[in-house]
């Protein structure tokens, strides 16, 4: 075993932590594992100040050029909502832009999340949500998705990644293929969809073929499709999604990122380390981990022994990892953002507020007495 493919295997992992500073197992199992990007929740998040002072010292044991990123979606996904201010969700603010006609509010939405993250010290927020508003899956998704339909979703994601892109943070286009005909949770259990490849193709699709070259980042999610060539294995681990469709027929050229590979929709079909093992061999570039440092460190032995025990999988893991890591450099030549200080916090904030306001006016969303949406989970 090298020190080459043990700092392989780990680039490709980004994981997540247990609370608001590292504790000293941490420290030493991100030494060993050195991944490629921290995910934090709102378990991890107090303030801008601490917040940053984690991320520092988290990707600072990990591998250069790291991916430091967060959910913020608005809505019910905004793990800054206690820490700095809600905002109304993706669904919202797609209903106000069509309504009032003002296509500048959803790039506005993006650049307000885009000064929120970079606030707090990430550089990456895993949105927007691109699943069209079916009715299937209207208890699991909610609000997140912005449109019922392809053209209204397309639409409002381009508008919001083009505000992202212009303060340097990278979006996460998900859930590939499309979990808008899901009935059940992939955090619980593995949906199978039953739309077929030509409604997949010419709907949930759409959005990723119009807009991959603007997506950085593309997130799979753990569904099956039991109706085209996928059949009943989770997209996250699913050739045929990843490297026949979203690479090759696509032309996708940026991150493939996995769901957490904590969830039960992949823990249902696969152990996470065998789930590790297929995720790398499918075509992913990164892995999410978002909970467990046993999990964590499971993937990692994991895939050290699949790739001693298997010539073909460690040139295959060696090669993802060099083109994961030079995308990471391409994405994040600057590591971290300046701070703001309180006054510019606070200006944050108040613009924050404001655009609930007008988005609210609309008609489309309503600001509940204490400003923010229902609790989420970490």
């Amino acid at each position: 075993m090298t020190a080459n493919l043990r700092q392989a295997v780990g680039s490709l992992l980004v994981v997540g932590l247990g609370g608001t500073e590292l504790t000293g197992l941490e420290r030493e199992w991100l030494r060993l594992v050195r991944p490629g990007g921290v995910i934090l929740f709102k378990r991890n998040i107090v303030d801008a100040s601490q917040t940053r002072a984690l991320l520092d010292e988290a990707t600072g044991l990990g591998a250069s050029h790291s991916v430091r990123c967060v959910d913020v979606e608005g809505g019910t996904v905004n793990r800054l909502r206690d820490a700095l201010a809600a905002l109304p969700s993706a669904q919202a603010v797609g209903s106000a832009t069509r309504k009032m006609r003002k296509p500048a509010l959803a790039v506005e939405f993006g650049e307000l999340i885009a000064r929120a993250v970079k606030a707090f010290g990430f550089n990456t927020t895993l949105a927007p949500v691109v699943d069209l508003a079916l009715p299937e899956a209207g208890e699991i998704l909610g609000s997140r998705p912005p449109g019922t339909n392809a053209a209204e979703v397309t639409e409002f994601a381009q508008a919001f990644l083009r505000g992202l892109a212009a303060h340097g943070v990278v979006g996460c286009g998900k859930h590939f293929p499309g979990l808008g005909g899901a009935v059940s949770d992939t955090h619980f259990v593995t949906p199978e969809i039953g739309r077929t490849w030509r409604q997949i193709w010419e709907r949930d699709l759409v959005p990723y073929r119009e807009l991959h070259a603007a997506m950085p980042m593309i997130m799979m999610n753990h569904a099956a499709y039991p109706s085209t060539p996928g059949k009943n294995r989770p997209a996250s681990a699913s050739k045929f999604w990843i490297t026949s469709v979203l690479r090759k027929r696509i032309g996708y050229r940026g991150i493939i990122l996995s769901d957490d590979l904590e969830m039960g929709g992949i823990l249902k079909f696969l152990p996470v380390d065998e789930a590790a093992i297929a995720a790398v061999r499918a075509g992913s570039d990164l892995l999410e981990i978002c909970h467990s440092a046993e999990l964590i460190l499971r993937s990692y032995e994991a895939l050290i022994v699949e790739a001693e025990r298997s010539v073909a999988f460690r040139k295959l893991l060696l090669a993802r990892a060099r083109e994961a890591s030079r995308k990471r450099a391409r994405l994040y030549p600057n590591q971290v953002s300046r701070p703001l200080s309180t006054k510019q916090l606070d200006a944050l904030r108040d613009r924050m507020f404001r655009f609930r306001e007008r988005v609210a006016a609309s008609g489309t969303y309503t600001i509940s007495p204490r400003a923010a949406a229902p609790a989420e989970t970490s």
